[in-house]
C-alpha cells in the first residue's frame, strides 16, 4: 500500500469510525487530548529509524542499501531487527498480548508511520486473530514536520513521560541525529574546532530539554559529552575500516567514555597526569592502543591501566613504562597478519565479529600478558620506597619456581638466574661490602663438591684458584 492510499484510509477511519478512547499526548509543548482508534495493521509502516534499532538499521544501510520500509522485504527486515533487539522481552510481551491483547496505545502519523509502538505492532503482526493496532493519530505526516516529530518521539520515549530503556549505543546515535537535524551540521571534532567551527549550544540545550535526565545524562554538558563520545566511536569505526557499521560498537560503551575523558585531558600537552614532556603525538599513540584493546573487548579494569587517574596510577604517567608497554604492544599487533575485510559478503556484521574474535584468539593472551607485566612494573614503581615489600614479592616469586623442571636448565633460564644473582650482589656491594663477603662465604660453604659433574671439575678447580687469589688481594688491601 503506497503512502497516498494509506493517508486516505486513515482519514476515512478518523471520519467514520467511533474512537475507542481518548488519551493526552504531549504535542507542541502542551498536553493535547487525542482520540484512540483501531487502525488495521496493514495500513501501517514501521519507523526504520526507531530508537530501539537505530544502530542496526544505520549499519545495514551503510553496508548495503536504503531500507524501503514500505516493501515486503523492508518490513520483514525491520521485524527481524526489532525481535532480535530484545528476544526474551519480546517473547514475554507476545504472550501477554495473546492473553490480554494490546494494553498500551501506540502513536502514528497521518500517513501511517508508527512513531511509538513499533515493537508492539511487530508482535501483533505475529498473532493471527489480531489485525488492528490501537493508536492515536498525530495531526502531521511523517515528512511534513520532521523536527517536531523528532522532538515528540524524544520527549515521549526518553523524557519524563516514558523513560524508554534504549540500548547503550542507540542513545548516542539518537543524540547525534538530533544535533545534525537541529544544527544542520555534524558536531565538530577537535580539528574542526581549531578551524573555527563552532558548537551549536542552542541545539545542545534543546536536546537536553527534550531528553531530560536519562542514565548518564544530567545536564546539557552531558549531551555535548555524548556527542564527543559518538565522534570518537565514528573515528574508531573508520580506524578499523568499519565505517558506519554501528553494530561493531556493541558492549564497548564504557571504554569509549573513558577514552574520551583521557583525550580531553591529555590533548594540548599541558596535563600533569601524563609523563613529563609528552606530546600530542604520544596521545595519538595512546588512542591507537586503546582502539586495539576496545576491539578485543578488553576488561574495563585492565583497560583503565592505560591512562586512568593520577599519573602514578597508570602507564601513560611514566615515560619508561609507557615506552616499554607501547613497544611491546606494537610488536604483538604487527606479528599478526589479518585477513582483508570482504565487504561483499552477505552477513558483514558476522564477518566483522569473526575477524575481531580471530584477532583476540590469536594475540589476545599476549596483549593481556603485556598489560599485566607493565602493571606489575607500575606497582613496583609505586612501592620503590618500600624495599621490604618488593623484596618479599621477589622472594615469593623465586620460591615458586620449580628448579627441577627441565625448562629451568635451559640456557635462557640459567642466564636470567645469573643476571638476578648479579643484581643482588651489586646491591649488596653498594650498600654493605661486608654483608656481600659474608654472603659469598655462605655460598662457598654450601657447595657440595660431590655433586659437581665430572666434566665441570677442572673448570671448578680453576675458579677456586681465582677465588683464592681474589680473597688474598682483598685481605691485603684491607
Amino acid at each position: 500500500m503506497n503512502r497516498e492510499t494509506r493517508i486516505l484510509k486513515i482519514q476515512d477511519i478518523e471520519k467514520t469510525d467511533k474512537p475507542i478512547g481518548k488519551i493526552e499526548i504531549p504535542w507542541k509543548d502542551r498536553l493535547e487530548p487525542m482520540d484512540v482508534y483501531e487502525i488495521p495493521l496493514r495500513f501501517l509502516v514501521y519507523n526504520k529509524y526507531n530508537g530501539r534499532i537505530l544502530s542496526r538499521t544505520k549499519s545495514y544501510e551503510n553496508q548495503r542499501q536504503l531500507i524501503d520500509a514500505e516493501s515486503t522485504e523492508g518490513k520483514e527486515l525491520i521485524e527481524k531487527l526489532l525481535w532480535d533487539s530484545k528476544p526474551s522481552k519480546n517473547k514475554e510481551t507476545l504472550e501477554s498480548l495473546k492473553k490480554l491483547k494490546q494494553e498500551k496505545v501506540g502513536i502514528i502519523t497521518k500517513d501511517g508511520i508508527i512513531i511509538d509502538g513499533n515493537r508492539r505492532a511487530m508482535l501483533l503482526n505475529k498473532i493471527d486473530e489480531i489485525d488492528y493496532f490501537k493508536a492515536v493519530i498525530l495531526p502531521v505526516e511523517y515528512a511534513g514536520n520532521p523536527i517536531e516529530i523528532e522532538k515528540f518521539e524524544t520527549k515521549y520515549q526518553l523524557g519524563e513521560e516514558r523513560k524508554l530503556d534504549y540500548n547503550p549505543i542507540e542513545i548516542y546515535l539518537k543524540i547525534q541525529r538530533l544535533y545534525q537535524q537541529l544544527s544542520e551540521s555534524n558536531y565538530p571534532n577537535e580539528g574542526d574546532k581549531k578551524k573555527g567551527v563552532r558548537v551549536d549550544k542552542k541545539a545542545i540545550d534543546l536536546i537536553y530539554n527534550w531528553i531530560g535526565n536519562y542514565k548518564n545524562i544530567n545536564s546539557a554538558n552531558d549531551i555535548e559529552y555524548s556527542l564527543q563520545v559518538m565522534n570518537l566511536m565514528d573515528e574508531y569505526l573508520e580506524y578499523q575500516d568499519y565505517n558506519g557499521i554501528y553494530t561493531a560498537l556493541d558492549e564497548r560503551e564504557e571504554q569509549f567514555r573513558g577514552l574520551t575523558n583521557w583525550l580531553n585531558t591529555f590533548y594540548g600537552e599541558t596535563s600533569a597526569k601524563a609523563f613529563d614532556g609528552y606530546k600530542n603525538s604520544d596521545v595519538d599513540e595512546l588512542k591507537s592502543v586503546a582502539f586495539d584493546l576496545i576491539r578485543m573487548k578488553f576488561k574495563n579494569e585492565k583497560f583503565r591501566y592505560l591512562a586512568q587517574g593520577q599519573k602514578q596510577n597508570h602507564f601513560f604517567g611514566t615515560r619508561e613504562i609507557w615506552s616499554s608497554f607501547l613497544s611491546n604492544h606494537e610488536k604483538i599487533i604487527s606479528s599478526f597478519k589479518e585477513e582483508q575485510i570482504d565487504f561483499n559478503i552477505n552477513n558483514l556484521e558476522a564477518h566483522l565479529n569473526s575477524r575481531d574474535t580471530n584477532l583476540k584468539n590469536n594475540i589476545g593472551d599476549l596483549i593481556d600478558e603485556n598489560v599485566d607485566i607493565h602493571y606489575q612494573k607500575l606497582r613496583n614503581k609505586q612501592s620503590q620506597d618500600e624495599p621490604v615489600k618488593l623484596l618479599n614479592k621477589a622472594i615469593d616469586s623465586l620460591e615458586s619456581i620449580n628448579i627441577n623442571s627441565k625448562n629451568f636448565s635451559k640456557p635462557d633460564s640459567l642466564a636470567l638466574t645469573e643476571k638476578l644473582a648479579d643484581l643482588v650482589n651489586n646491591t649488596l656491594q653498594k650498600k654493605s661490602p661486608k654483608r656481600l663477603l659474608s654472603h659469598i662465604v655462605k655460598l662457598l660453604e654450601e657447595i657440595d663438591t660431590e655433586k659437581i659433574p665430572e666434566q665441570e671439575k677442572e673448570g671448578a678447580k680453576l675458579l677456586t684458584k681465582t677465588i683464592q687469589s681474589l680473597g688474598y688481594q682483598i685481605h691485603k688491601n684491607l
